[in-house]
């Protein structure tokens, strides 16, 4: 009795973290759609077929789902800044961060479109602490301090450019590595940062040894 009653435990455990995943994957579609501002709570149970109350199941509020929804891109973001500030030279940090983010691109596609495009997530992330700061970090990982107004559009051209791929029907089809690679060698041209060796891992100094 007592295994027969884990078991069923577990089963709506799993049940409960398929429709969890389920929810995101809705939400996630309609917000690259709508906008998150133009997504509700009632649209993403309709499109799933579900009651309003089945996506409270998971979610009490629309802001807890969109930071939930989003909780990938934000760890990732933040893991590659840390590695990027871990970083000794300007150009080994310049290329962690580079390749950090465009790797980000590649891997969450639409998420990090939302993340980044959307103004109902920048108005969540400004009351975040740490997001809030990522903002002038990032531009001063990639520019030093101080940078002159040169610097400054070219680092929003490149942040801008992050995510034309995504919404490019024919560059959105291509390959995961073909992307990544023709996204790096666009940053490089525009960035004007030099190139890493082959084999040498990203954020590896040019000036060292391998």
């Amino acid at each position: 009795m007592t295994g027969t009653a884990g078991a069923s435990r577990g089963a709506r455990t799993g049940d409960r973290r398929l429709g969890r995943a389920g929810v995101d994957e809705t939400a996630l579609r309609l917000f690259a759609e709508h906008g998150v501002a133009g997504t509700s709570l009632q649209m993403i149970a309709d499109a799933m077929g579900v009651t309003k109350a089945a996506v409270y199941y998971h979610y009490k509020t629309k802001d807890d789902l969109v930071l939930g929804v989003l909780a990938p891109v934000f760890a990732e973001v933040r893991r590659v800044v840390e590695r990027a500030q871990t970083q000794r030279s300007r150009s080994a940090r310049v290329d962690t961060l580079v390749t950090g983010l465009i790797g980000i691109v590649v891997e969450q596609g639409p998420r990090y479109g939302v993340f980044n495009g959307d103004l109902y997530v920048a108005e969540l992330a400004s009351k975040d602490p740490w997001l809030q700061s990522a903002g002038p970090l990032v531009t001063e990982l990639l520019l030093g301090p101080d940078p002159d107004t040169a610097g400054l559009v070219t680092a929003s051209m490149f942040f801008a450019s992050l995510t034309g791929p995504l919404r490019d029907p024919v560059l959105s089809g291509l390959p995961p590595e073909q992307l990544r690679a023709a996204m790096l060698d666009g940053a490089h041209r525009l960035l004007r940062i030099p190139r890493r060796p082959a084999g040498r891992p990203p954020g590896a100094d040019p000036g060292e040894s391998a």
